[in-house]
């Protein structure tokens, strides 16, 4: 889809934009950052109330088209004004997106296996699953294998453990703080550059995004086959996680139809 031209209102709607009686300002912040504070924000709105939205982030354009489609509300405008980017929107009144016929068996919803424990790969994950929960969808993050270490507690105390479980333990990275990049890891530099990088462009952390998410009801599900063979109890995991086989992520892949393994 080519993007709009500047100050040319949606297609669907006509006629003068009416005036916002509510305004957020999500400049300085990035991906899914912005589309986080608007789904939050119109949660509060009364049916028919009209937003302005300010972003700075240029995918906002395209993003704020496709939230406002899948979640029924309309987008009365969407435009470059100077170096931002400004959206109205109107709460309800639009039609709520459906899948074509044919394009998937299963519900609207999405799940994620996180298999990596690389920084990069699961900031990638938990990028989309706010995303996918800001467009109102239910999202699943199945956490196997090395994945796991995401969800371990920086600090967790004694736990009892077999020898080879205490050394499975130490050999790994205890929480999101210590995962390290896949690529250009550099002995923990590159790492490091990163996280600066990300702090300095306003990009949300690892432990910023998993708390988003655990706050728009994203369901963390550890996988307990995956725990017993690496020695990861459950006392060692953030609180608020849930446990289950793969035959309850399964059931939950059945009822979506975005499943991706990272």
């Amino acid at each position: 889809t080519m993007p709009r031209s500047n100050n040319e209102k949606p297609a669907a709607f006509a006629g003068p934009v009416p005036v916002a009686s509510v305004s957020i300002d999500c400049t300085g912040m990035q991906c899914p950052g912005p589309l986080m504070k608007v789904n939050e924000t119109v949660g509060d709105m009364a049916d028919g109330e009209v937003m302005e939205v300010t972003a700075s982030d240029p995918g906002f354009t395209q993003d704020i088209g496709a939230w406002a489609k899948a979640t029924g509300n309309s987008l009365l405008a969407n435009e470059k004004r100077g170096n931002q980017y400004v959206a109205v929107v109107q709460k309800g009144s639009g039609p709520v997106a459906v899948t074509a016929p044919g394009a998937s068996a299963g519900g609207d919803g999405k799940t994620i296996i996180v298999f990596s424990g690389d920084l990069d790969k699961v900031l990638a994950s938990f990028i989309i699953a706010n995303g996918a929960a800001a467009m109102g969808r239910p999202v699943t993050m199945f956490f196997t294998f090395w994945g796991l270490n995401v969800l371990r507690k920086a600090q967790s105390g004694h736990v009892e453990k077999s020898l080879v479980e205490a050394m499975f333990g130490r050999m790994m990275p205890k929480g999101a703080g210590r995962l390290k990049l896949s690529k250009m890891n550099m002995g923990g530099m590159g790492t490091a550059m990163m996280r600066k990088v990300m702090k300095d462009k306003n990009v949300d952390s690892l432990e910023d995004l998993i708390r988003s998410a655990m706050d728009a009801g994203v369901r963390l599900v550890a996988c307990t086959m995956s725990m017993d063979v690496m020695g990861i109890k459950e006392e060692e995991l953030i609180p608020g996680i849930e446990f289950a086989g793969v035959g309850a992520y399964l059931g939950d892949a059945e009822a979506s139809n975005v499943n991706l393994f990272i």
